[in-house]
């Protein structure tokens, strides 16, 4: 289908909406989301930022007639994906495949909304976006509840199939919530900037899970692991006292479950599931009347190891799983029966 001319909107043009993020970097060239506060990446450890400078769950949306959308972009790298939804409804996905460019068409009629789920792995900055030449644009102001979720790679979801398919993607579509996805490949080792972060946001509904990058990196022991998630927690309750809280344990490991190996500080994976427990029973115990615990093993358990790429990550379909397992188990606990 031919269409009209096309109108160039820049990449800093406040009609953009973006979602999902915490910060923008924007330069005369581009803006690149971040989820951590842009301006303040020297206090975080380079590798935390690294993985916050991705786009895992970050949404840019209009309002408009078009029925082209495309765009410019700094270089992508190698496996990123973009999915567009229309209207809450997924229109499609492109491979970005290492190109400077991606485009929609055909997109139905008539004024709608328009998401672009920013790929969950490498880097995404925009240069600009063209619609159709005389097309309507406006902007996107998310007013659904709000969930913020942080953890490790299993939060980040970098194998999953395409940017609206992580398990937290699935879970916040079901639930139609606007959420935020805090999840740092390797790098989920309780920062205290991180608990601040989640402090100063807004939010309805918060999880955290915790333990799996800590038993791999021997960062925490048996004295300071569990005090750490009842700090990060109490954070987040200075300006969240009473939001529903859902603190999780890591999922299956193949490597550190079935061998019974301890790491370096000689606590094995069980014991930090453990130690998450007793953390969450002890706030419970000293008047936290919204927080609970979650299992991993809920979510992936020793029954679902194949569907894991390297017995520690899920697949893409895994990660589906997830999402089923913690709609199933978790959600309603957490969320109420909303869906």
């Amino acid at each position: 289908m031919l269409y009209k001319q096309t109108m160039i909107i820049p990449h800093d043009d406040p009609r953009l909406s973006w979602h999902g993020h915490v910060s923008l970097e924007q330069t005369e060239e581009y803006t690149r989301p971040w989820r951590i506060p842009f301006a303040q990446k020297a206090l975080f450890h380079v590798d935390l930022a690294q993985r916050a400078s991705t786009q895992a769950g970050i949404r840019l949306a209009i309002i408009s007639d078009t029925r082209a959308l495309s765009g410019k972009l700094l270089r992508a790298d190698d496996n990123q994906k973009l999915d567009l939804y229309v209207n809450r409804e997924l229109f499609g996905t492109v491979d970005l495949a290492a190109q400077d460019s991606f485009a929609f068409n055909n997109i139905p009629e008539g004024e709608k909304l328009l998401e672009l789920w920013l790929p969950q792995r490498g880097d995404f900055a925009l240069q600009q976006l063209e619609i159709e030449e005389g097309a309507s644009l406006a902007p996107y102001h998310d007013e659904r509840p709000r969930w913020i979720t942080y953890g490790s790679s299993i939060t980040h979801c970098r194998e999953a199939a395409s940017p609206s398919f992580t398990w937290p993607a699935i879970v916040a579509r079901a639930y139609d919530f606007n959420h935020v996805n805090l999840g740092f490949g390797g790098h989920d080792h309780l920062d205290a900037l991180i608990a601040c972060e989640m402090r100063d946001m807004p939010a309805d509904y918060i999880s955290f899970g915790a333990g799996i990058n800590i038993c791999g990196g021997s960062s925490m022991n048996a004295r300071t692991f569990g005090s750490s998630v009842i700090g990060f927690a109490r954070i987040i309750r200075e300006k969240h006292p009473t939001t529903p809280m859902a603190i999780m344990s890591p999922i299956y490991c193949k490597g550190y479950d079935e061998s019974g190996k301890t790491n370096l500080v000689e606590m094995t994976l069980p014991d930090y599931r453990q130690a998450v427990h007793d953390a969450v029973e002890a706030l419970k115990s000293c008047g936290d009347e919204n927080v609970f615990y979650v299992d991993g093993l809920e979510l992936l358990s020793h029954d679902m190891a194949l569907f894991t790429v390297d017995e520690v990550h899920p697949t893409a379909e895994g990660y589906k799983k997830m999402g089923e397992n913690f709609l199933q188990l978790v959600a309603p606990r957490l969320f109420g029966e909303q869906a």
